[in-house]
């Protein structure tokens, strides 16, 4: 039978691109099946096939003989113009597939490129969902922590279990590679012993004072911790702290004295606690500082939870241990029982940890101007969700000496933040 090939069928060949060729025999490389399998609305018939110079005899129709009119070839909704240029569905078939994952993309110049993601596009956005779920996760944290003081007085073993399930936390993001964990050496683990020991005693005696008095009274006291940083910073460091700069802290002290007068659940147990937590989150901040290193935040912490873990096992075993065992659990299981139980231990230790990390990464995404107002309006947003929640009676003088020592923080956290851009700018224009 006599074959019959139309003009749309010849073959190509002695062009200027001696190592492409189109033919009727259908010889697919790899990457013409690799486009054929990834963009399935293109049948068979439509997938350009290309064969390498074969043996076969033929009738070859040199590039430079083509006319100037289309050629067009069966099943390809395409036209080969005159400059040899074949318009691949590659770029839109890209873009779908990146609208199918989710992805917006942008073609610019037979390209496909990704746009800006959604972060990028609101910042303000993010950041403000960063500040609400620090707020809501630390109030949340706060009322869980003290109902279950209520029932369960143990805060050294309470403490350990907050380290606990927050480094089970940093371990399974570990092991997803979210964060990727960053490798720490002997040098490293020098530096952040003495941060993570400050941290652990600051994060017990937080909690010895939450199980003592009221939420409300322990975050009045710790409103005094910008006074302890300032004297650190002069008598320890040796940094001249400006008059000004003391001068925003007397509010602070003579707020906390009028509260501490009049505080219904006032006990020397609460208040050398909550004072020994500022000093050693003092300490703490002293010490970061000369453990600048290059590891991002989240690592960081991530490790300062693991060591500081291993401080505060210590005295929960000696202190608490034989109280617990003796009739400890068996008290608050008897309250509770042993599911929620173990549910509220397990959502405070990670309420702990997410609003301290989200603390954190807030903190890197705005100035410190930002983070100091911030600070402050999350301590007035704990202490007043507290009293709602726990119905806590507060006298009048109380009351207002909680609202000056608020209000003097929010002044000092003002002028030092303001000195620090200050220092930063003129940096900046030194290095310039």
């Amino acid at each position: 039978m006599a074959s019959t090939t139309s003009p749309v069928q010849s073959l190509i060949t002695n062009s200027r691109f001696s190592s492409l060729y189109l033919s009727t025999n259908k010889v697919f490389l790899p990457s013409c099946q690799l486009l054929k399998n990834r963009f399935s609305p293109f049948s068979r018939s439509s997938c350009l096939a290309f064969s390498s110079l074969g043996d076969k005899k033929e009738a070859w129709v040199p590039m430079g003989m083509l006319s100037a009119k289309p050629l067009t070839f069966t099943g390809w909704n395409q036209n080969m113009r005159r400059r040899c240029q074949v318009e691949f569905p590659v770029v839109s078939a890209a873009a779908a597939d990146a609208d199918s994952d989710g992805l917006e993309t942008e073609i610019s110049e037979g390209h496909a490129k990704p746009s800006k993601s959604f972060a990028e596009r609101f910042p303000a956005l993010v950041t403000g969902f960063f500040f609400f779920m620090w707020y809501f996760l630390n109030v949340i944290f706060n009322i869980l922590n003290k109902k279950v003081y209520n029932y369960f007085p143990y805060p050294y073993f309470v403490s350990v279990i907050h380290l606990v399930v927050g480094v089970g936390y940093c371990l399974v993001s570990w092991s997803v590679g979210l964060p990727k964990r960053a490798p720490i050496d002997k040098e490293l683990l020098i530096v952040l012993t003495p941060v993570s020991f400050c941290h652990a005693l600051g994060h017990v005696m937080s909690n010895v004072s939450f199980a003592a008095v009221a939420v409300s009274f322990t975050h009045t006291i710790k409103a005094l911790e910008p006074f302890f940083n300032a004297a650190a910073s002069q008598f320890v460091l040796g940094h001249q702290i400006p008059l000004s700069l003391w001068l925003s802290l007397a509010p602070v002290v003579i707020g906390v004295s009028m509260a501490s007068l009049t505080e219904l659940s006032f006990n020397w147990t609460g208040f050398i606690s909550a004072m020994i937590s500022n000093i050693a989150f003092t300490y703490r901040s002293i010490y970061s500082k000369k453990a600048m290193t290059g590891m991002d935040s989240t690592n960081v912490y991530a490790y300062i939870s693991i060591i500081a873990l291993f401080f505060c096992l210590p005295p929960a075993i000696f202190i608490e241990g034989p109280q617990l065992m003796q009739y400890g659990f068996r008290d608050a299981i008897a309250k509770v029982g042993l599911i929620k139980f173990l549910c509220d231990l397990f959502w405070i230790g990670m309420f702990y940890h997410l609003y301290n990390q989200l603390a954190t990464n807030t903190l890197e995404r705005v100035a410190p101007l930002t983070h100091a107002v911030g600070n402050v309006l999350k301590r007035v947003f704990v202490i007043g969700f507290s009293i709602v929640v726990f119905g806590n009676k507060i006298s009048t003088q109380t009351g207002i000496g909680t609202a000056i020592a608020i209000a003097g923080v929010a002044i000092y956290s003002l002028i030092k933040a303001n000195m620090e851009e200050q220092k930063r700018k003129a940096a900046l224009s030194a290095a310039s």
